[in-house]
């Protein structure tokens, strides 16, 4: 991770795009919860300039969420350079092997200096 925090990259994470909607009194529902995460980074994303580098932590969390992501990078015509998984037991085994199919997984060993 120290790799990562050396380059300018944005990190973003649901539980920062959350807390000012916490307020809100989001549903708690885990569909309601996961279409509220949906659109918190929907909204995160299309406002972010183009190429711009990201770190994303915790998200995506499921496979749908993985899918939807995918769709906005190929609407901007940009793609992901690795996934890394840092904790494989809290990783959603369909968003692992998602990643890993689409030749993405990466070992987080290469990435931790």
């Amino acid at each position: 991770m120290n790799r990562l925090r050396s380059l300018n990259l944005e990190h973003v994470s649901p539980a920062r795009l959350m807390r000012p909607e916490i307020s809100r009194r989001l549903p708690s529902t885990p569909c309601a919860v996961d279409a509220a995460t949906l659109t918190l980074f929907r909204r995160w994303f299309w406002a972010r300039k183009p190429d711009a580098g990201f770190v994303l932590t915790d998200f995506p969390a499921t496979l749908l969420q993985a899918k939807v992501f995918d769709e906005w990078l190929d609407a901007r015509a940009e793609s992901l350079d690795a996934v890394i998984l840092a904790d494989a037991a809290t990783a959603a085994p369909a968003v692992t092997e998602h990643y890993r199919t689409l030749g993405f997984l990466a070992e987080a060993a290469e990435y931790i200096a």
